[in-house]
């Protein structure tokens, strides 16, 4: 049966090969189960609800991208994504996280429409390539300050950040925690930023940082009524609401987009024509993995770039990408162990990813000032300004005024400048 649905013989591939790498993707990515539900009840959701909502639609997006994608592709809620539902959305523009969990869930219907009708590509060209590393690179910095702050290692001042009390014990595991991570990340360990989360919560016990005491049982499902179809359609056609649903949706496309590219070519999954086998379904099954997590009460779901550890591993098909569903829903019975680890503990993975992220840098083209100064307002303006949207509607505007006054207007896609228009006029709007 298994081989009837995957076609394994035809890539040349095995169930035990095709298990193994699932296993493998999985513990690159298990993290997620930790910092996630950390990351969103900051915004307020309640903590245990983002708990199963992650594990299940993660479990559902990854085995729908197998069964109907049959790519080797696993899905969660995208870093970065998670920061910008909490941290600006919420945190910073004073949404509640209901408004915001309808913005995720009107993002995947449209996100969704554009991959079934195969219209995805004006988002795609609406954001030149120098904007698309910043917007990644600026995310990047973004994430590793919120894992400094949640460890003290670093503290939001009046009028500006200053470094914490590095002498405290919190913010000296995390320290350790960053250089334990990295090591493992450096030798190339299967689960590195996993298990630096579970060495840096067990360096907390002794000194009292871990909590061991609501540990009543190992095993028991959690309760997701707090946060399962809890949207706020409310601010549905203002204008801040189109903006962080203009972010959403192109944070989530350029994500996908990227990682199919690179992990495809390392699974040889290209086409001679230069596309990608199954693409078509493989971004509808990213923008169901979506539907799904709003549904359940988590932000933007997406395809992550970790799939090339089962790639590595030898994974062709998806069955690997079933198989890392089938683990996360498996997961979702042992929330009691992963609901022990603290904020600090989630530092090391929030830092490291940070910087993978942040390599995104190198793909600026520097010497090209109309792109790059666009760009870096971009990467300065989202952790400086603590404002994920503030940064990509700085960068956007200014790369349309360069463009156009250095006489390349004609180069830049019309999508742009409706969507620099639609920033000027939301920034505009608080002067009126």
């Amino acid at each position: 049966m298994l081989e009837k649905l995957f076609a394994l013989r035809e890539n040349n591939t095995s169930v035990k090969t095709e298990v193994i790498a699932g296993f493998t993707t999985f513990a690159t990515i298990i993290y997620i189960l930790s910092v996630n539900p950390a990351i969103l009840s900051d915004a307020g959701v309640p903590k245990e609800g983002a708990f199963a909502a992650t594990a299940i639609a993660a479990a559902v997006a990854s085995i729908v991208m197998g069964l109907l994608a049959k790519l080797p592709f696993a899905l969660m809620p995208g870093m970065g994504l998670n920061a910008f539902f909490a941290y600006t959305v919420v945190l910073g523009m004073g949404y509640t996280w209901q408004m915001a969990l309808a913005a995720v869930f009107v993002e995947g219907l449209i996100f969704l429409v554009l991959s079934i009708f195969n219209i995805r590509e004006l988002v795609i060209k609406s954001i030149p390539m120098d904007l698309k590393y910043a917007i990644g690179a600026g995310i990047g910095l973004f994430v590793a300050y919120i894992g400094f702050a949640n460890a003290g290692i670093i503290v939001q001042g009046v009028p500006v950040t200053t470094i914490g009390y590095l002498q405290s014990p919190m913010a000296i595991l995390a320290l350790i925690g960053i250089a334990i991570t990295a090591l493992l990340y450096m030798y190339k360990v299967v689960g590195a930023l996993f298990i630096g989360i579970v060495v840096t919560t067990i360096m907390g016990i002794p000194f009292g940082l871990t909590d061991l005491s609501g540990i009543g049982t190992v095993v028991s499902l959690p309760d997701v009524s707090g946060t399962f179809l809890h949207f706020d359609f409310s601010q549905l056609f203002t204008l801040d609401f189109m903006v962080v649903l203009a972010i959403f949706l192109f944070v989530d496309i350029f994500d996908t987009a990227g990682t199919f590219m690179a992990v495809a070519r390392t699974a040889n999954l290209v086409e001679p024509d230069g596309r990608i086998k199954n693409v078509k379904r493989g971004f509808i099954s990213d923008a169901i993995g979506t539907l799904v997590g709003a549904i359940f009460g988590t932000s933007t779901v997406t395809t992550v770039v970790e799939s090339g550890a089962g790639v590595s591993a030898g994974g062709r098909t998806g069955l690997t990408a079933v198989t890392v569903g089938v683990l996360f829903l498996a997961a979702l019975m042992f929330y009691p162990l992963f609901s022990v680890v603290p904020i600090f503990a989630t530092t090391p993975v929030l830092v490291v990813v940070g910087f993978l992220m942040f390599k995104q840098l190198l793909g600026v083209d520097f010497d090209c000032i109309e792109t790059s100064v666009p760009a870096f307002i971009t990467i300065a303006i989202i952790p400086l300004g603590y404002s994920i949207a503030e940064g990509i509607s700085l960068g956007i505007i200014l790369y349309t005024v360069l463009m156009t006054a250095k006489g390349r207007f004609r180069e830049v896609y019309w999508l742009t400048y409706v969507i620099a228009a639609l920033f000027i006029v939301k920034i505009g709007s608080h002067f009126v």
